[in-house]
């Protein structure tokens, strides 16, 4: 029996691969690596046979927990930028450990660009041999829902630097379902990158007119340059890697060409995409309610 340790498991990500490896009826022992285990139990509170287990990124005497392990589901924390420093010390555990087989959640477009940390995360783990499988999906629609949700619900606006840049969206269970086919599946695309993405290329105001169409209070999208966006941030707490992430994912696009719309979703489940409009709905209560200052544990 395969087993399988997820990073990042109380993540969005993390957490619908956990769902999809689970329903699924492949023979693996599925190990969430967690920082805290009691707040992780309750999340998982249906997960009979997950076994949690601590982990966190920037503790290195946590690596012991992927001691035993097969294979590795591996994501970047949003938060940790420097790579050489966050991410050279697990990858290096892992190929010390002998773990052959890394899925690496990246993003789309990360071969073409040297200056996103997905980009180096790919190059040190090919650098160090691990048979693995990129995937890269697009602009995550659960970034309304998760990073913008504060300015959303205590602003009403969306703040960014993306100008009229089109991203591609594309829902994280849809992610999640294809990131655990991978891993029971890993031989059958070992050595790939693949594009995760949905059927829809919009800017950010046509998606804030979109949601305009389903919520009471209305919403503005707010364009801001780069300096702007960091000042802002910055005063709300934000730390400094996490605004310059947020400003080479949302600020490059706008010099980029559109993000290519991939098929892989639905050639590998049969289904088609989450579409916007299904998300916002899904979505509404979130969307349209008001909350408490934005703070950040970064």
């Amino acid at each position: 029996m395969k087993k399988i340790f997820i990073t990042g498991a109380t993540g969005n990500i993390g957490y619908e691969v956990i769902r999809f490896l689970y329903q699924s009826d492949s023979p693996v022992k599925i190990f969430a690596g967690v920082r805290n285990i009691e707040k992780a139990s309750v999340l998982f509170k249906d997960f009979v046979h997950l076994n949690l287990v601590t982990f966190d990124f920037e503790n290195p005497e946590t690596y012991s927990a992927l001691c035993g392990m097969d294979r590795v589901f591996l994501l970047r924390p949003p938060h940790l930028s420097n790579i050489d420093k966050d991410f050279r010390p697990i990858i290096e555990h892992i190929r010390k450990l002998d773990i052959r087989d890394v899925v690496f959640l990246s993003v789309q477009g990360a071969e073409k660009s040297k200056v996103i940390p997905h980009n180096k995360v790919e190059h040190l783990i090919k650098a160090n041999g691990l048979n693995y499988i990129f995937m890269r999906p697009s602009y995550f629609m659960q970034n309304l829902t998760t990073t913008l949700l504060g300015d959303i619900q205590t602003k009403r606006e969306i703040i960014l630097s993306a100008g009229n840049a089109r991203f591609n969206w594309v829902d994280t269970e849809n992610i999640g379902e294809v990131g655990a086919l991978l891993l029971d599946q890993f031989d059958a695309y070992k050595n790939q990158a693949v594009e995760i993405t949905g059927y829809e290329n919009k800017n950010f105001q046509e998606v804030t007119n979109l949601i305009n169409e389903f919520i009471q209070h209305p919403l503005r999208y707010r364009n801001v340059n780069p300096l702007e966006f960091y000042n802002i941030k910055s005063k709300e707490g934000m730390a400094k890697g996490m605004s310059m992430v947020m400003i080479l994912l949302h600020f490059l696009p706008r010099f980029q060409k559109e993000p290519n719309i991939s098929a892989v979703y639905e050639q590998l489940t049969h289904k088609k995409p989450t579409d916007l409009k299904t998300f916002i709905i899904r979505e509404k209560s979130k969307l349209d309610s008001k909350g408490p200052l934005t703070t950040y544990s970064w």
